[in-house]
């Protein structure tokens, strides 16, 4: 699967939302553990048919805003290969929460094929504080690292956090397209699980052009062909899961349920 191919659409994401990594707050399993849950998640994911994968340090809160210390890069990676022997699916990293270049440099490793950066262009203010883009590093390290095949997507007016000023997001799409050279453009909801509004939705399909538009929260199988018509792709994650809670492990009738619905 070439994946951003301009010949796809419809791509559905798996989410593999990782349990509190050794050495944070929460933390109550070992890295092998974590690998196992991983595993599971992963081979359900592609029993399910979903056509990629996406992997962030979930339970790691609270986030650091920046970079991530060297442990979790070195974990993260292990998890990544890990799951590489179970699914062969394409592999997006996502360091939370906004540590772009350790999730370019996993990726590399463990040639994944695109990142998310939640803040790639602009600032944002979250519960980590202000938050600013780190577009000019990391395309930058994506060239020194002879990288430019893995994929960066960027979401706008990113979930769990708010603007420092009032702007239009035609513009700050523009912005993350044309100054921050992002590959593709995510879109969410005010937070993990929850819906996105239909008009923010349109609005960004019409401002990102040819660029492919990505549904980051709030997509299930009742909902998903209603979405079809603004977005390139869909980030799934909560509504996999059993019970619909983003807590326990993914229920592979819930992904087929999904996928033959996006089908």
């Amino acid at each position: 699967m070439n994946f951003l191919s301009p010949d796809s659409k419809h791509v559905v994401i798996g989410m593999l939302h990782l349990p509190p990594l050794p050495g944070s707050p929460l933390s109550r399993d070992s890295l092998n553990k974590i690998c196992e849950l991983m595993m599971a998640d992963a081979k359900a994911l592609t029993d399910g048919g979903v056509d990629a994968l996406m992997m962030e340090n979930f339970g790691d809160v609270p986030f650091y805003p920046g970079r991530v210390p060297a442990h979790v890069v070195a974990m993260m990676t292990r998890v990544a290969l890990e799951v590489g022997r179970v699914s062969k699916l394409p592999l997006g990293i996502n360091v939370l929460r906004n540590d772009g270049l350790s999730a370019l440099s996993i990726a590399k490793a463990v040639d994944a094929k695109f990142i998310r950066v939640n803040v790639l262009t602009g600032a944002r203010v979250t519960d980590q504080g202000l938050i600013q883009g780190i577009a000019h590093d990391l395309m930058r390290s994506r060239s020194d690292l002879c990288a430019t095949e893995i994929k960066v997507m960027a979401d706008i007016d990113v979930k769990h956090s708010a603007a420092l000023a009032a702007r239009l997001i035609e513009d700050e799409v523009e912005d993350a397209v044309k100054r921050g050279l992002a590959d593709a453009i995510i879109v969410s909801g005010a937070g993990t699980g929850k819906p996105v509004n239909l008009e923010k939705l349109a609005a960004v399909a019409r401002a990102a052009g040819k660029s492919p538009v990505v549904l980051g929260s709030g997509v299930s199988a009742e909902n998903i062909k209603s979405l079809m018509p603004y977005a390139w792709g869909f980030i799934v994650g909560t509504s996999l899961k059993f019970d619909g809670d983003v807590a326990k492990p993914v229920d592979v009738a819930r992904v087929k349920k999904l996928t033959a619905a996006c089908r």
